[in-house]
């Protein structure tokens, strides 16, 4: 590992990280809080810990290897998690550190699980950082990074590393420019969103936060009910952006460029609407008997659908209490997640179907062993490296949430609830079933515990290699 790349490129991530708290100061002065004085401490010590990695690392320029990127990228949400956790510590608004760095990581790896039972009861600059860490982890602070600085010789390893999904491909010739590509997409479509829930009579401030806690798709909002006291409006806005924020943002590209017909014909894309289809027409024909009319059921059904695919997170319903079909639906749609490239988390739909394809191939051979089947994606034949590491990245996400219900399961807490927290966190889908249900938060959870499900969420974020090389003694000798 060159250790004064890694250094000198989280001196430059914590920096960035000390502009970006200025948005929630800004907005702490705007309604007159005290807690504007938190963020500033925070800045303070963000600039000085940036400055000094920076200075005493100015030599960190020249070549780095893909190991450097996954380094950086684990080492970096760690970074931005540990000093993110401060405002709320130095406003007392979550005096536990330990809480407030759940909390933080759930906001930055865009899970939503959370730790408090009154989100109302928070000033309005630590709500807006809340839904702030979701729009910035949504997409990567490394991404984030790539698109200001100058580092054309790690940007691609770096891309690699932190964008979710079995391959990173490049918009445009250079890392840095595709990295600005995706930002303005990202940027638009949460303004578009900021534009539709202010025509339903949301306020700016309530607009600008659950926007961005959409785009991020982590669920972070404003209020105790989550979305279920929103307009009907309201909520069928939020089900068509998260909805969109789980679509690979390649596609976004396409449609800017006119190509439609490359969309349609996306294997992922069409397989992510067959999923949304088919789960909403279920649902909805099984809970209709709960409610009044079928425009109750059908927007209940495609708002819960869409939050849980997209592992949003938000509600509008106790799904707890849904028929247990309905129930096991969306327990698997935690498991499918959203597209790859996108900002959802979840195993990945482009996964999800390579393994079926996979198995559908094996099933063929074993019939007929002498007959060559290949696997083809959007047309084109699947290059089998790629399908050896979706077959072993699946082997080790069964593992590691194996390991977190494991884990867990040292605490006084029964199977269910500990089966869905492992699953939810990892997944990064934030409400479960159980204790940490839609009604439910992870505050009975001791310290320790909540240190694990940390773990999980930045494994889930960020597809396990870059967390799992932290622990390889290989991974931290120079090169």
């Amino acid at each position: 590992m060159n250790h004064k790349i890694v250094l000198f490129t989280l001196g430059r991530v914590v920096l960035i990280e000390a502009a970006l708290l200025v948005l929630p100061m800004a907005v702490s002065l705007l309604y007159g809080e005290r807690c504007a004085l938190s963020f500033a401490l925070t800045i303070v010590l963000a600039v000085v810990t940036g400055s000094l990695l920076c200075l005493l690392c100015r030599g960190g320029r020249g070549t780095s290897s893909i190991k450097d990127g996954f380094m950086i990228v684990a080492l970096a949400w760690i970074v931005l998690s540990a000093i993110g956790a401060l405002p709320f510590v130095f406003s007392k608004e979550i005096p536990s550190y330990i809480d407030a760095f759940f909390e933080t990581v759930s906001g930055f790896t865009t899970t939503g699980a959370t730790i408090l039972a009154d989100v109302e009861a928070l000033s309005r600059g630590m709500l807006f950082w809340r839904g702030f860490t979701h729009w910035i982890g949504g997409m990567g602070i490394l991404v984030f990074v790539v698109m200001l600085v100058n580092t054309p010789d790690r940007s691609i390893n770096i891309l690699k590393a932190e964008m979710p999904g079995p391959t990173v491909d490049k918009l445009v010739p250079k890392s840095k420019d595709t990295a600005r590509t995706l930002y303005i997409i990202y940027t638009a479509l949460t303004a578009l969103e900021v534009i539709f829930l202010l025509l339903g009579g949301m306020s700016l401030f309530d607009s600008v936060v659950h926007a961005l806690s959409t785009a991020g798709t982590g669920g972070f909002g404003a209020y105790n009910a989550s979305a279920a006291n929103f307009s009907p409006y309201i909520q069928w806005v939020l089900t068509v952006f998260m909805f969109l924020f789980a679509i690979n943002f390649n596609l976004f590209y396409l449609i800017l460029l006119g190509r439609m017909r490359d969309v349609f014909r996306n294997t992922e894309f069409r397989v992510y609407l067959a999923i949304v289809l088919v789960s909403v027409a279920v649902i909805t024909a099984e809970i209709m008997p709960l409610y009044r009319t079928f425009s109750d059921s059908l927007r209940q059904a495609a708002f819960q659908v869409a939050s849980i695919i997209s592992t949003t997170g938000f509600i509008t319903a106790d799904f707890t209490v849904w028929t247990p079909l309905s129930k096991v639906l969306l327990l698997g749609l935690m498991f499918v997640g959203g597209c790859a490239g996108s900002t959802a988390g979840g195993l990945k739909v482009s996964r999800v179907a390579i393994l079926f394809k996979m198995m559908r191939r094996e099933l063929r051979h074993t019939l007929r062993p002498r007959v060559v089947d290949v696997i083809k994606m959007d047309g084109r034949r699947l290059d089998e490296r790629t399908a050896h590491s979706v077959a072993v990245y699946f082997a080790l996400y069964i593992l590691s949430i194996a390991a977190l219900i494991v884990s867990l399961s040292f605490s006084r807490f029964d199977l269910e609830t500990n089966l869905f927290a492992a699953i939810s966190c990892f997944n990064n889908v934030g409400p479960g079933f159980g204790m940490a249900g839609p009604v439910g938060n992870y505050s009975p959870y001791p310290p320790l515990f909540k240190l694990f499900l940390s773990a999980g969420m930045l494994l889930g974020r960020l597809e396990i290699y870059p967390m799992l090389l932290l622990f390889m003694p290989a991974a931290w000798r120079k090169r």
